[in-house]
């Protein structure tokens, strides 16, 4: 047992209404912690799911209940002070308060930061018509979902993965979809070549169409509302809505702003502790340690959310650190189950194991005869076991590998 060094009377504040800080104040429960712990988000909802924003609520397949990752009566019943629909503007460190947009000062003895992500957006004129949207959260997918349906044309600015499910569901709900994109193909931030023009591939069997090496100029609109988005080309692509996914931007404003240290995020040490002793950060917004690739690096993902908030969790009330989890990812789009282990670092040839044809197959990344990352398409065993190896480092024999004869059972032995 490690040593509890913060006391069970201290008061915890956490910043953020998310995922991460969600997660954080079930973890601190469920560990033990007893005292006094406000929570605060600037939405008006308790903590709830995003990942189904771009699927399964699109389609009507999800409600806001279903969503919220714990009953309303949770925070009743385990004394947590939630306090929603407001913000918070300055963190004063020698005093150790936070001031919220409302006014009102918290004081907290440890406070941590979940502040998450929010979308890049694009500074292009047009880009306040009515009909421009971009989908972080609920009010965003709302938007979205009423403005999507049968006879509609939906234009998708960025291939990335939340793009990519944007335009397949609005091909669920009858919407015409395409897909612009600057780069020479989609997903090439986060994909290799192959897995990107399987996944172009499908969708356009799906009827999405794709505008590549394709750069926005303007969104153009008549009476305040989009008609459609201007290409570099000169281009005018029709459409009654545009969904802009072209990254995020870390909400460290006011970690900067007090004083804690930043590179493209807020830097944590591997148990999530800032450059104050005092103040953690989990999620979207922390610039963290992956021990498994010895560098530093921003996740964006669930999985990621749930790690740092364990450790901080782990860290308040005195718990063993868990071990370095491999991070992962997944996602939906149509009958598609993508799953990624690893991220490809340093990687120097790819393996491809299982039928492309099919839809199911794994592309393994490797450096040297180590596994470094695997994607997976339909392929759960290729995922467990490629996630396995990657976590615990041992060689791989490559020939066994991309022998879909060989079971991934004896690949990992």
């Amino acid at each position: 047992m490690v040593e509890n060094t913060v006391p069970p009377e201290a008061r915890i504040v956490i910043l953020g209404a998310g995922h991460a800080g969600g997660s954080a104040v079930a973890f601190l429960r469920q560990y033990g912690f007893a005292g006094p712990i406000t929570l605060i988000g600037d939405e008006p909802h308790a903590p709830y799911q995003r990942p189904p924003l771009s699927k399964a609520w699109l389609k009507g397949e999800a409600d806001a209940n279903s969503l919220l990752l714990k009953p309303a009566a949770f925070y009743v019943e385990q004394n947590i002070d939630l306090r929603l629909s407001v913000g918070a503007k300055a963190i004063d460190r020698a005093a150790k308060t936070v001031t919220l947009s409302d006014g009102n000062v918290v004081d907290y003895d440890v406070l941590v930061i979940a502040t998450g992500a929010r979308a890049r957006r694009l500074p292009i004129p047009g880009a306040d018509l009515y009909g421009v949207l971009e989908l972080r959260n609920a009010a965003d997918a709302e938007k979205l979902k009423t403005a999507i349906g049968p006879g509609k044309r939906l234009a998708v600015v960025g291939g990335g993965y939340v793009g990519l499910e944007v335009a397949a569901s609005g091909r669920a709900l009858g919407a015409a979809s395409v897909v612009i994109e600057r780069e020479a193909r989609v997903l090439a931030r986060v994909a290799c070549p192959a897995l990107s023009g399987f996944f172009q591939d499908y969708h356009q069997a799906q009827g999405v169409e794709f505008e590549l090496n394709a750069g926005v100029e303007a969104f153009v609109g008549d009476e305040g509302k989009i008609t459609g988005v201007r290409l570099s080309d000169g281009r005018v692509i029709a459409c009654d809505a545009a969904v802009v996914g072209v990254g995020a931007i870390p909400n460290d404003e006011i970690a900067g702003a007090a004083g804690l240290a930043l590179d493209g995020g807020i830097v944590v040490d591997e148990n999530a502790r800032t450059s104050d002793p005092a103040i953690f950060a989990i999620g979207d917004v922390t610039r963290r340690p992956l021990p498994l690739y010895n560098r530093m690096h921003r996740l964006e993902s669930v999985p990621n959310a749930l790690e740092q908030a364990k450790l901080v969790a782990s860290a308040i009330t005195g718990r063993k650190a868990p071990a370095p989890e491999v991070p992962w990812f997944w996602s939906d789009q149509y009958d598609l189950k993508l799953q990624i282990a690893g991220i490809p670092f340093d990687a120097d040839r790819i393996v491809i194991r299982g039928k492309v044809e099919a839809a199911k197959f794994a592309v393994f990344h490797l450096k040297g005869s180590q596994l470094v990352a695997v994607e997976a398409v339909n392929a759960p065993p290729e995922f467990m076991a490629g996630k396995m190896l990657i976590g615990n480092g041992k060689p791989v024999d490559a020939d066994k590998l991309a022998n879909d004869a060989v079971s991934m059972k004896e690949v990992a032995a």
